[in-house]
């Protein structure tokens, strides 16, 4: 299985774990100390909170600051509509900043809210099924016209 670990700098561990905690992400604490925390996303996604120092020992170039610049954007899945507009109060009652950015296609609806750090969390739900009957009568209207 492949795993894919997201790093992401942060000049407050304690608060940025408290606010992933909020979101009901749990902590993988054998990946975890003083300068670091690993949040399971899923069995194999997950987000690794850095400090700026620690994170800085990864990177080949300087550090960027993600409340002024926006260098990543993470996509996350959820169940529902409704899921979304949780994980988004979550956050927000843990102060994270509403990004006011809602995506609604109807078959796909998504927010943004950024974390007490500024990096940017896009949550989403999607139907595949409703986006594939659509690409369907996009191509039946193509072909009749």
């Amino acid at each position: 299985m492949q795993h894919v670990f997201v790093n992401l700098p942060v000049a407050d561990l304690s608060r940025a774990r408290a606010f992933y905690a909020a979101l009901g992400l749990a902590f993988d604490e054998r990946f975890s100390d003083d300068a670091a925390a690993c949040v399971v996303v899923s069995e194999s996604i997950f987000l690794m909170l850095l400090t700026r120092d620690k994170f800085a020992t990864f990177s080949p170039r300087p550090v960027g600051d993600p409340s002024r610049d926006c260098s990543t954007l993470v996509a996350l899945s959820r169940d529902s509509r409704e899921a979304v507009d949780a994980f988004m109060s979550a956050g927000l009652g843990a102060g994270g900043i509403d990004n006011a950015r809602v995506q609604d296609h109807g078959f796909m609806y998504g927010r943004s809210i950024s974390d007490p750090d500024g990096n940017v969390l896009e949550v989403m739900w999607m139907d595949v099924s409703a986006y594939e009957r659509s690409l369907g009568d996009e191509i039946n209207s193509a072909v009749d016209a």
